[in-house]
Order: C-alpha cells, then sequence, then structure tokens
C-alpha cells in the first residue's frame, strides 16, 4: 500500500511541476494516475457504490464542462479548449471523478476549485503564463489531502 501511495503523490508532483512550468502534462500521468486512485477507491468501498459513484460523478464533470462550454461560447464567445480551458483539467476533472465516493468527490472537488483560485490569485503577479494551471493547482491540493489524511489517519475520505 505504501508504494500505491508513493506512486500517486508522484504522479501529482509530475502533474503540479508540469502543469505550473509548461501548462502542458505528459498525457500517461493522467491513465494512471485514474487506475492508482481507481484501485484505491475500489478497495475502500463495496463495488456497487464504486460502479454508482462514478456514474453520479462523471455525470456532475459533464455537467459542469457542459455548463463551462455554454458560458465560454455565448458570453465570453471565446473557443472552449483553445481558449478557456484545458485538455488535462478535462482528463484530470475525470480522474477525479474515479477516485472518490460521491459526497467526498464533491466537497474536495468544490475545495481544490477554490484553493486553485486563491493560489492563483496570490501567485498570478510572478506567472510567466496568464491561464491558471487548475490541474497543477489542484493536484498540489490533493497532495496536502492525501498526505495529512495518510499521515494521521483521521478522516476516511471513502465513506459514503
Amino acid at each position: 500500500m505504501l508504494l500505491l501511495k508513493g506512486l500517486i503523490i508522484l504522479n501529482l508532483i509530475y502533474i503540479i511541476v508540469q502543469d505550473i512550468k509548461n501548462r502542458k502534462v505528459y498525457w500517461f500521468l493522467f491513465p494512471s494516475l485514474l487506475m492508482l486512485l481507481g484501485y484505491l477507491h475500489y478497495k475502500n468501498v463495496l463495488p456497487i457504490h464504486f460502479k454508482n459513484s462514478i456514474v453520479i460523478n462523471i455525470g456532475v464533470i459533464v455537467s459542469i464542462m457542459l455548463i463551462l462550454y455554454a458560458y465560454a461560447r455565448i458570453i465570453m464567445k471565446r473557443s472552449f479548449f483553445k481558449d478557456v480551458f484545458g485538455l488535462g483539467d478535462a482528463l484530470f476533472f475525470t480522474v477525479l471523478a474515479v477516485a472518490f465516493p460521491t459526497i467526498s468527490f464533491i466537497i474536495l472537488f468544490v475545495f481544490s476549485i477554490l484553493f486553485s483560485l486563491f493560489t492563483w490569485l496570490i501567485t498570478k503577479k510572478n506567472a510567466k503564463h496568464e491561464t491558471i494551471p487548475l490541474a497543477g493547482y489542484m493536484s498540489l491540493f490533493f497532495v496536502f489531502i492525501f498526505l495529512g489524511n495518510w499521515i494521521t489517519d483521521t478522516i476516511n475520505l471513502y465513506i459514503i
């Protein structure tokens, strides 16, 4: 289990560094992280809860993406994946949808978005890019969450 947790943290760190530095992340990190976090989720819940959570979480992600797409096209009048939202961000959202039960997913997703916003507001003066490294900042949030959770063992992220 220690190896699994180490690989999860390593994947997240690679995403952080690549997204903040270049705004491009190696594609294979997302399926790797999806399998690692999906396995961790599967081992901590009943199989039926695992399947139901993924379906509901993907529905939430699709709804959010449709709203963002409509906002980008209608209000901002910009291309969604070129100017507004990165493919890596969408892939990271998908990873998170598989990683947690629905309640944990929604809570962690909202707080990771807020963390990303506040982190961007603090660091944007020194940033070399004008876009927010969303997957990178969200990965940083989850490094804190996982390390805090695994070190203190106080909160079970997989209780439904």
